[in-house]
């Protein structure tokens, strides 16, 4: 018989975001004329951009002649993309990646969870706690995370790096040694961020260690302050310890379109001296017949001056977004973090609740749908996760409906 692999099986419950499509289905389903509010999950609400749209008209209007007719793309990438994001991207930044280390995908939550493969069995991995649950999962999958306690929430072989309001939500080098750390900043779900001398400490740790650092800057876009790295290779010698993912659904809206891409230097090597740039390649050759040639000149839009632009308007929406639900929430006495330099809220659940009891509560009592900290990881139980994305008008009512509770 074929089967699925034993190790899918050991996931307590299903996907975190699935089980709440399926519970608002059902509270839709039997509250008809109810209208619910959708602050859940990190999509996008407002249309792509008229610079986008017009490249994807135009890439359109090419495949109808045979001359400029595109079948397969190349599997790492157009050459126009990626040196565009090498010249816009990276070199205002200061670093030296060039359009060779940059792979095209179809998103970062792919990229993020492919990317294990590339690595042993038994790799150790240390992530976050709380964290964007697809990092532990996919490494489940792969069958090298152990064991699972129900009580404690814990995978046996997995190191867990508590962030909470303690430590400013960010989490403290681990004494136990990982070979694989994943990093999200700012950070989904608590939309912290750390300063690019802590984030030295961090590639200066792995160097040290022979440690590889997953960095996923999905949402480096929505950075406003000063002194934030925007990327891991801000950091001396992070050619040699990171990969970094990057994402256009969140810094431009391509939710709905799929576009993404890794940063995989060719100075990076396992412990064994083995190259992952060339590892990545192969497996990305073998497995992914690469993103359209549309959406790939809809993304080299993105970086045109009217594109930059355009989608600086659409960020600077959703934080506005993000502003009126944290000072709502405050001014509801609720306890709250993030919102500054990413598109989350992260509140601490009121009276004691759990966070799916709070989850319920909401969704019962105001018809606002958000998402359960300990979804995010055993440190996120007793918080709340909202997000930005959607309107203004939703994100101004719901406020007024938790106010009201």
């Amino acid at each position: 018989m074929i089967h699925a692999n034993g190790d899918y099986l050991k996931l307590p419950g299903s996907y975190l975001f699935s089980t709440i499509a399926k519970k608002v289905a059902a509270f839709t389903e039997a509250n008809p004329d109810k209208k619910v509010i959708r602050l859940g999950i990190g999509d996008v609400t407002q249309p792509l951009c008229p610079a986008v749209i017009d490249a994807i008209h135009k890439a359109t209007d090419e495949m109808a002649a045979a001359e400029t007719f595109h079948g397969y793309s190349p599997d790492l990438g157009y050459q126009f993309l990626r040196e565009t994001i090498a010249e816009k991207v990276f070199r205002p930044l200061g670093t030296d990646i060039t359009a060779e280390e940059i792979f095209i995908s179809d998103g970062a939550k792919s990229d993020s969870a492919n990317i294990q493969e590339i690595f042993a069995k038994d790799t150790k991995i240390a992530v976050c706690d709380p964290v964007y649950p697809v990092y532990v999962d996919t490494n489940v999958m792969a069958g090298r995370t152990g064991t699972y306690d129900e009580t404690t929430g814990l995978w046996s072989n997995v190191i867990y790096m508590p962030c909470t309001a303690a430590n400013g939500y960010s989490p403290e080098l681990p004494k136990e040694v990982p070979d694989l750390i994943y990093l999200c900043f700012p950070n989904n779900p608590t939309g912290a961020t750390i300063s690019k001398a802590e984030l030295q400490e961090w590639v200066d740790y792995a160097n040290k260690n022979k440690a590889v650092i997953v960095y996923d800057a999905a949402y480096e876009a929505y950075i406003s302050e000063a002194g934030v790295p925007h990327s891991i290779f801000e950091c001396e010698g992070a050619r040699d310890c990171a990969i970094e993912l990057r994402s256009f659904s969140k810094n431009a809206g391509f939710t709905g379109t799929r576009l993404g891409y890794a940063v995989i230097p060719k100075d990076l090597k396992d412990a064994d001296g083995v190259s992952l740039h060339a590892l990545w390649a192969r497996r990305h050759g073998t497995k992914f017949n690469g993103a359209p040639y549309i959406i790939q000149r809809a993304g080299e839009a993105v970086y045109s001056e009217e594109g930059q632009r355009q989608t600086r308007e659409q960020i600077a929406y959703y934080m506005n977004n993000a502003k009126v639900i944290y000072d709502g929430l405050k001014s509801a006495g609720y306890t709250v973090s993030g919102g500054v330099n990413a598109p989350y809220i992260w509140l601490k659940t009121p009276d004691g609740m759990t966070s799916w009891e709070f989850f319920d509560f909401l969704l019962e009592k105001a018809n606002v749908v958000g998402t359960p900290g300990s979804g995010f990881g055993p440190s996120g139980e007793g918080h709340f996760r909202l997000t930005a994305f959607g309107s203004y008008e939703n994100s101004v009512e719901a406020m007024e409906r938790i106010k009201a509770l």
